[in-house]
């Protein structure tokens, strides 16, 4: 399944800025950055559960902002981008 990660991290202090490296480094296990506090990831349902479980763990609920979206397959048809896109599709060949 595909999933959509957004977050926004209370940042005003060392501890919310040790969350936002914290919460983004458990998102970069699991997919990769589109923009700065967004990423997609592509995961089993095991691996949703562990992810979720994961984020919730480092995040302040009182604080921070944590969002999953669930994309629809195939992801391609419904996701436009425009400017800059670095997606890397780990799903088809990595060497050209």
């Amino acid at each position: 399944m595909q999933v959509l990660v957004t977050y926004d991290v209370s940042t005003e202090t060392p501890e919310g800025r040790r969350r936002l490296r914290k919460v983004a480094q458990e998102c970069l296990n699991f997919g990769q950055r589109v923009q700065k506090s967004v990423f997609e990831c592509s995961v089993s349902e095991m691996q949703f559960e562990k992810l979720r479980s994961r984020l919730l763990q480092q995040i302040k609920e009182e604080e921070d902002s944590l969002r999953i979206y669930r994309l629809p397959e195939p992801k391609e048809r419904f996701v436009q981008t425009w400017g800059v896109d670095h997606y890397v599709d780990f799903e088809g060949p990595l060497v050209s």
